[in-house]
């Protein structure tokens, strides 16, 4: 059986492309990779990439020179999480905070790890997680 390496690309689809744009600039520090009035690329670490698209703006198929990207889209609030480390978590919240970015909750896990939850402008619920999560993080 081959074997999956990762999870590369994580995607969110958004209604204002500079809304959303600006807030994983200034709130997460994310850094664009790429950017288009349809997509924005941002690097997540360690290799994984956070997508965002412009609603309705790739749902049909994309050809171009090198082969075809099949359309997607995507509707209503998603979940997605970003890892940090278990040292940064008080500064992550007093980040938010600062930011009057509202917690949506926090989670201390079985395992030792501990999640805080907030929404992007999209109503997205995104999770800062450290690791003690799963099994493998």
């Amino acid at each position: 059986m081959p074997r999956i390496a990762g999870l590369l690309e994580t995607a969110l689809y958004v209604s204002d492309m500079a809304v959303a744009k600006a807030f994983f600039i200034e709130v997460l520090g994310l850094k664009p990779m790429l950017s288009t009035e349809r997509l924005t690329a941002f690097d997540a670490g360690r290799q994984g990439v956070l997508l965002l698209f412009l609603e309705g703006a790739s749902a049909e198929d994309m050809p171009g020179p090198n082969g075809c990207v099949p359309g997607h889209d995507g509707s209503g609030p998603v979940h997605m999480a970003f890892a940090i480390e278990t040292e940064d978590y008080d500064k992550w919240k007093d980040r938010l905070a600062q930011r009057n970015i509202p917690l949506r909750g926090e989670m201390a896990w079985p395992r030792g790890g501990h999640s805080l939850y907030f929404d992007d402008p999209d109503g997205h619920l995104i999770e800062l997680a450290t690791p003690g999560l799963w099994p493998n993080y």
